[in-house]
């Protein structure tokens, strides 16, 4: 069995570390063929890259590493084999059907998926919880000793709160060791269970020697806390990966699951048909009325409307749409029905490979290699040999089968992960609510442990950079009108219109005018020409108000005007957009519009640059308008009408070159670069899917928010560096003295509970010491 195609993407089950990726993806490597594999442990996703793949090779590598893996099922588009029919001339808006038949296959709420994987959902939160609950009042006096207080629960009582733990909860990670030994691996699994069973074992045992006496005694306490920190961990990496699915099925509903398709009847006369998006073919013709998402790639073959296409590429303002131009699925059409001819639907669309994309970039990008599950591999074999040589060693020298016993458990309760789990989760919990408490919000803890070494900054424009809605830059008037006049017709005629522009002139007016002077005491109706503007008699004179295309077309005398010359050149070498007010045949005035920058965006640019970070700007943007924002701001790398493919492309340049990258961004159009970038940070103002693949995101759309991030990331790793070196310190000291039997697994447990202490006193430091 081969694939034709030169990659493939596999579902895998059955990993649990960052460790269990990396044997996936050697294991994958040596399978002929292979160029190239990545392996994500939060999407559990590999992409193997080659030529001729045999997927049976591939699967059974998995198999053979101690996973399981499946094929991920492909989704062909029906309308790039359809063959493409030029359909028939569509009909004005105001035309009449006969009928409207509905789809034949709806597509399926994707609420219903939710509601039939509850368990999956819902079980780790209830397994942590019921771990943490009964963990508590073990963990308890464990702590107190190093203080000298000696409080203990009866025996009974340990073993009662204990043995869920163990087994109900920590049931996943006996699974794991059995794999890791099957596949002859080390992995924290198997390090979990061995320790912790240690510790569980030999409480059994003094229970059983001592009876009730044996309740300062036992360890249960030490299994039941390893247990539960290390579901914490596993449940924080479950929320990760379930925003990951979020993000994408947030992509996923942009796109229509019907549209309405013209049909040709029997008659010669015309019906709508309603169909699944999944059952469109080329050569359809779709009709998109006012509001809706459009559901195809496409052409537009009757009808003239705005488009807003800024989720996908980044443009500020919606773009006017006559027949013959472009659009695409996910946009949204503005004033007017569209009949719009099919090209792609489906996975061909650009939002379609937008999705391909983002998929692509979380599974070739290498996950970060947490230090405890890069020396699990060799931490567990050389504990469990210690631990054995301990015990023969003991007995050689003639001491009791207890003794040695005693000695070899010391040893694995010691080496239990206890502080070398708090170590980081520990510095993370303080170093995300350092940074909630200045508004920004970083879901993960590899979005911290990549943060503190970033290089290179790369910033989307509107939105990010600038507000998000265009204002009024400039405005002059002709020998014709002045200003008050100027305002006081344009905001007649735009009173009743939604469009961006239109509510920025009315805003301009209503800062500069009184309530009396804006409305003015003008007479007759405006009527919107889609696309171009909008115009209608107005005092007994021809107003019109748009394009500089659309007037000279009217017969709106442009060029012997000054101001054409002057005031509208220089506002369109900046990018600006310019409208023009016209009565009968003569210029009025003009408005230049612009999206601003946010007040603090330089400020905070220039921190960045202070800090070593090089700073890039790829904008789907006019490209004048970006070049003249990155003069302003003094960014020498930008580029404009930058496709979200161009700036995943940028990206990986930068990465190619060595750099540690984040993304700034807050649309769909910036979705592959914010899960290609090594940290993606996205505007909380801005869309669902950003802010659900973006790392970290900045409450308020604060810019300040990019530099304090890094600054919390790069305090919260020192502070990880030095928890680790803490516990990893503690067990190589007191591993060799719980072999030499100076420590009873007693003293070990109260050593274990002192360095848990040093940990969260270290990291409650962070949080007394910080200063933005």
């Amino acid at each position: 069995m081969q694939n034709n195609t030169n990659s493939v993407v596999l579902h895998l089950h059955g990993m649990s570390c960052s460790s269990c990726a990396g044997r996936i993806e050697n294991a994958l490597r040596d399978v002929p063929g292979v160029r190239d594999v990545g392996v994500h442990l939060l999407n559990e996703k590999a992409l193997v890259q080659g030529d001729a793949l045999d997927l049976q090779a591939l699967l059974d590598a998995v198999k053979q590493a101690g996973y399981r893996a499946s094929v991920e099922n492909a989704h062909p588009e029906k309308a790039a084999v359809a063959p493409k029919s030029k359909p028939a001339a569509a009909p004005p808006a105001a035309a009449n059907y006969s009928a409207v038949q509905p789809a034949t296959q709806p597509a399926p709420p994707l609420q219903n998926a939710a509601h039939n994987h509850w368990p999956t959902q819902f079980l780790p939160v209830l397994t942590l919880a019921l771990a943490l609950a009964l963990a508590l009042p073990l963990v308890l006096p464990m702590l107190l000793m190093p203080f000298g207080i000696h409080w203990h629960l009866p025996v009974l009582w340990q073993w009662a709160l204990a043995t869920p733990v163990q087994f109900v909860c920590g049931a996943r990670f006996y699974k794991g060791a059995w794999q890791a030994l099957r596949a002859r691996h080390g992995t924290m699994d198997l390090l979990v269970a061995l320790g912790t069973s240690a510790a569980y074992g030999l409480s059994l045992w003094l229970w059983w020697q001592h009876g009730a006496a044996a309740s300062s005694q036992v360890y249960f306490e030490s299994s039941a806390v390893v247990v539960a920190l290390v579901l914490l961990g596993k449940w924080l990496e479950g929320r990760a990966k379930n925003r990951t699915n979020a993000a994408l099925q947030g992509l996923a509903q942009l796109q229509p699951a019907t549209a309405t398709v013209e049909r040709n009847a029997a008659d010669g006369g015309k019906y709508l048909e309603t169909l699944a998006t999944s059952q469109l073919q080329r050569g359809d013709v779709v009709v998109v009325p006012a509001g809706q998402h459009i559901a195809v790639d496409g052409t537009v073959q009757a009808g003239s409307s705005h488009v807003d296409e800024a989720l996908l590429t980044g443009e500020s303002l919606p773009l006017a749409k006559h027949p013959g131009d472009a659009v695409r699925a996910g946009s949204v059409n503005g004033e007017a029905t569209l009949w719009v001819s099919t090209e792609h639907v489906g996975e061909h669309t650009l939002l379609g490979r937008i999705m391909a994309q983002v998929e692509a970039a979380q599974s070739t990008k290498a996950p970060i290699q947490r230090l405890a599950d890069r020396v699990s591999a060799v931490f567990v074999p050389v504990v469990v040999a210690i631990a054995l040589a301990t015990a023969l060693i003991s007995l050689a020298f003639g001491l009791s089968g207890e003794e040695a016993i005693v000695r070899a458990v010391a040893v694995l309760v010691i080496s239990c992960p206890c502080a070398l789990g708090l170590a980081t989760p520990t510095a993370i919990v303080v170093g995300t609510g350092l940074a909630a408490q200045h508004g920004i919000f970083i879901h993960t803890a590899q979005a911290l442990e990549t943060t503190h070494r970033l290089s290179a900054i790369v910033l989307d424009k509107t939105g990010t950079l600038t507000q998000g809605q265009p204002t009024v830059q400039a405005m002059a008037h002709t020998q014709h009108c002045d200003t008050p006049r100027l305002l006081s017709l344009a905001t007649h005629a735009l009173q009743h219109s939604t469009h961006p522009l239109a509510q920025a002139v009315l805003n301009h007016a209503a800062a500069l005018l009184s309530h009396a002077s804006v409305l003015g005491a003008h007479e007759g109706s405006m009527l919107v020409v889609a696309g171009c503007g909008v115009s209608g008699m107005v005092d007994g004179q021809q107003l019109r108000l748009g394009t500089a295309n659309w007037l000279r077309q009217e017969g709106v005398r442009l060029d012997n005007e000054a101001i054409m010359n002057q005031d509208v050149a220089q506002w369109l070498d900046k990018g600006h957009t310019v409208s023009l007010l016209a009565m009968d045949n003569f210029l009025y005035g003009a408005f230049a519009f612009a999206d601003p920058l946010k007040p603090n965006a330089k400020a905070t640019l220039q921190t960045l640059r202070s800090m070593g970070l090089s700073l890039h700007l790829q904008s789907g943007d006019n490209p004048k308008a970006v070049q003249h924002l990155a003069q302003a701001l003094g960014i020498d790398n930008a580029k404009g009408a930058a496709l979200p493919a161009d700036k995943l492309a940028y990206i990986k340049a930068l990465q190619a070159q060595g750099e540690c990258v984040a993304m700034v961004g807050d649309g769909v159009n910036d979705a592959p670069a914010l899960a290609q970038a090594d940290v993606g940070m996205a505007m909380a103002t801005g869309t669902d899917v950003a802010n659900h693949l973006a790392s970290i995101s900045l409450l308020g759309g604060n810019l300040q928010g990019i530099p304090l991030a890094i600054h919390i990331a790069r305090k919260t790793y020192r502070t990880i560096q030095q928890n680790l070196f803490w516990a990893f310190a503690y067990n190589v000291v007191g591993i060799p003295l719980a072999a030499l039997g100076y420590l009873s697994p007693m003293v070990a447990g109260a050593a274990m509970a002192f360095s848990s202490l040093l940990v969260l006193g270290n990291a409650l430091v962070l949080q007394l010491r910080f200063k933005p």
